[in-house]
């Protein structure tokens, strides 16, 4: 009897020991995960609430200006606005354990002071990407509080207000967390219960990069949470993976149809080159006597004899139709090839000319369009775009084939001014074009065009400028000068560029953009075509896909100029400019209302001043789950075979996606409205309305200088009265915009274009 005891105790031990055993498997990979998940956020530049210039006080209450990046329970300092670069990184403050209040001044500007209650250390060991040391400032800063000087009073209350809606949501969230797996009475805590618990009392301080015993902050991701909230379905996870794998078969797509043949003008210079028709002509001197040298013509309403019957959105999906290109761009091993080889597809979109020197309309406020293109492989690319803004005019685009592996965006400002006898129509943005597989994105603008001839001679359209293309993640770039045909001799549509690493020239590029264009290497002098625009290349164009009239909605580009364009085709301009004006009129009416428009599928990244499309997806193809991609309503999307149980927030970015796709405060509001807080959801909102008033009256203010420095040069008799009254307008403006000069200065000091 004894020994039968004895080998049932040994049993229970050994049995216990392997549960034991078990349990602590299961809480070191939940805590490394949690871990991984902490240092995501860390390094993740959606994940921003606010970002900033603010001066802070050191410890010998000397002033020094810093770059503030404001995350979930964390707020950055860095040397610069450069937050990708490590050597930046100053420190790193737990809001978890801090105080805010708002501090009294005599300077201007607002104060506001993060403290410790217990006086005890409030900045964490470690930077976003393991730096153990910050960089070296000139001033020390304090370590149990931090005194921070906003430039104006409502700078400094946007920053109060972001701040507590951090410090809210961390509390929330963890309250709701323990919560969610709080044990039923009478039932045994989980395994998962048990991992939470010893998780949350953890310091962030103990955090390591590796991932090893690495312990997670208080302020549980946002990703954690969508975990614990899909743990509210009663469904197992098989039956939730099969229900979403069925549901992923259903998705209804777009009715695509076919475009309309294309009308293109002949190959050559011919077609850049056209006179006004003799009945036209009185409506262009009408037309001229309301303009200025020097004046901005995005609020100059055109005749509708110079429009193209299509919207600048339309016409701005004109660079894609050579997209396979950029698949074999992502195909490529050696990096000065795919350099070449995105350059080839940028060069693969100029081609194209309409019959006759055309405009394309200026897009109405909220107006959208979308097409696709078909790929040999079967693949499709996507293409949506949107108007996001009127005054100033900007158009926001995106681009996607994540089979093909890449996408593109852009948010393109359209500019366009008078000097006399020719018209400057400029493109102000940059595009990035990413490689998904390889983890690269190319930044490009655009050249410009110049019509001359509009009162003496002969209207001439050419391209000219200068542009670069840069690569984030390697050391080549590639420079494409667009040159302008001299005054004697010379050709047009001239294109000369260069490929280099660092500072090293490795190709040469020559040709005619809408011709051909060769490159050489400078090593062995060889050369080759790069791109060539002949008969057999209309061709080689991939087939688009549009939606039928009568699919669109209200707001898509074909259904609402419709009736232009058919007034155009029946050469009716009186019709045309009746239509026109109705719809222009319309707009005027929406602006005066005082509502403030809201976008439909972008979201203004404030930090960057860019519109992100809010469904985009960055993640390489997956060859074994991923099944098609597919667009529905505006909204791109990949079908898989296996759906994930614990759903990515939208938010979610990987963590090498680069810094220009950071968003505002898109992640906390998201989680505000789960939780359904009101408080919270008001305060992202004052949030919110500040920033867009703000970037208002910066607008403004832009309009404002650019129509001052116009008259001044229009109407100087000499380089010294031009001086004067710049000088003059300089301190006029100063004296009358000085506090609303301070709160731009605060908001938009990141972005130097302003």
């Amino acid at each position: 009897m004894e020994s039968l005891r004895r080998r049932l105790s040994r049993s229970f031990s050994s049995t216990s020991s392997v549960v034991i055993q078990s349990k602590k498997k299961e809480y070191k990979d939940e805590k490394k995960r949690v871990a991984s998940e902490l240092v995501t956020a860390l390094r993740d530049p959606t994940v921003v609430v606010m970002a900033d210039w603010l001066k802070a006080r050191g410890s010998l209450r000397k002033w020094n200006r810093y770059y503030f990046v404001l995350k979930p329970g964390l707020l950055l300092v860095y040397k610069t606005d450069k937050t990708h670069k490590q050597s930046h990184w100053v420190g790193t403050i737990l809001l978890n354990v801090c105080e805010l209040i708002e501090r009294p001044s005599k300077k201007d500007g607002f104060c506001f002071k993060l403290f410790h209650p217990l006086d005890q250390n409030i900045w964490a060991t470690r930077g976003p990407f393991g730096e153990s040391h910050g960089a070296v400032t000139l001033h020390v800063l304090p370590t149990t509080y931090l005194i921070c000087r906003a430039p104006s009073n409502q700078a400094g209350r946007c920053w109060m207000d972001a701040l507590e809606l951090a410090l809210r949501c961390s509390g929330l969230l963890m309250r709701t967390m323990h919560k969610l797996e709080a044990p039923k009475d009478g039932e045994p805590s989980t395994s998962s219960n048990g991992m939470l618990e010893a998780i949350a009392p953890i310091d962030i301080e103990e955090l390591s990069i590796d991932g090893e015993d690495a312990a997670a902050s208080k302020n549980i991701s946002e990703n954690e949470a969508e975990q614990h909230f899909t743990g509210l379905d009663d469904r197992s996870q098989d039956e939730i993976a099969l229900s979403d794998d069925e549901n992923e078969a259903d998705q209804p797509e777009s009715p695509w149809a076919k475009s309309d043949v294309e009308a293109f003008g002949p190959l050559g210079a011919d077609t850049q080159t056209s006179d006004v028709g003799d009945e036209n002509k009185g409506l262009l001197w009408a037309l001229l006597k309301q303009v200025r040298p020097g004046m901005d013509l995005s609020k100059v309403v055109l005749p509708t004899f110079i429009l193209e019957p299509r919207s600048f959105l339309e016409k701005l999906s004109d660079y894609y139709y050579h997209a396979d290109l950029l698949h074999e761009a992502s195909l490529e091993e050696d990096p000065h090839m795919r350099m070449l080889k995105v350059a080839r597809f940028y060069l693969s979109g100029f081609y194209k000319k309409p019959k006759g020197l055309k405009k394309p309309y200026n897009p109405i406020l909220g107006e959208t369009f979308r097409c696709c293109w078909e790929h040999p492989d079967g693949s499709s690319t996507f293409y949506v775009a949107e108007q996001v803004s009127h005054h100033p005019p900007i158009s926001s685009l995106f681009v996607s084939n994540r089979k093909a592996g890449f996408d593109v965006s852009a948010t393109i400002l359209a500019k366009s001014k008078y000097y006399g006898n020719s018209v400057s129509a400029m493109m102000l943005g940059k595009i990035r074009i990413r490689l998904l597989n390889r983890g690269e994105t190319y930044t490009v603008g655009l050249p410009f065009a110049n019509c001359k001839g509009i009162m003496i001679g002969s209207m001439t359209l050419e391209l000219g400028g200068q542009v670069v293309i840069e690569c984030d993640r390697t050391a080549y770039t590639c420079t494409l000068d667009f040159k302008l045909k001299p005054f004697l001799g010379g050709t047009m549509n001239v294109i000369n560029g260069q490929i280099k690493l660092g500072k090293e020239t490795i190709t040469d590029i020559d040709g005619h953009w809408d011709g051909v264009i060769q490159y050489k290497s400078v090593k062995d002098g060889s050369r080759s075509t790069l791109w060539e625009a002949t008969p057999a290349t209309f061709e080689r164009r991939l087939t688009r896909k549009e939606i039928p009239i009568e699919n669109q909605g209200d707001w898509e580009s074909k259904r609402l100029w419709i009736k232009v364009s058919e007034a155009i085709a029946n050469d009716d301009q009186y019709k045309a400019t009746e239509e026109k004006t109705v719809l222009e009129d319309d707009q005027r009416r929406r602006a005066k209302s005082g509502i403030p428009h809201e976008t439909k599928i972008f979201r203004h990244n404030v930090q960057r001043d860019v519109y992100d499309y809010i469904h985009a997806d960055h993640r390489p193809w997956d060859l074994h789950n991923d099944v098609k991609q597919i667009e529905n309503d505006y909204v791109i999307k990949t079908i898989c075979k296996v759906k994930s149980a614990a759903k990515t927030p939208k938010g979610q970015r990987p963590a090498e996606v680069e810094e220009e796709e950071s968003s505002d405060s898109t992640t906390h509001a998201t989680l505000t409205n789960r939780r359904k807080q009101k408080d919270e959801h008001a305060i992202s909102t004052e949030i919110k309305d500040s920033l867009e008033r703000t970037s208002f009256l910066l607008e403004r203010l832009g309009d404002k200088l650019d129509s001052s420095s116009a008259e001044s040069s229009s109407a100087r008799k000499s380089l010294l009265m031009a001086v004067f009254a710049l000088a003059l307008l300089n301190i006029f403006l100063f004296l009358s915009l000085r506090d609303k000069i301070a709160i731009i200065a605060s908001l938009s000091h990141h972005d130097p274009a302003h």
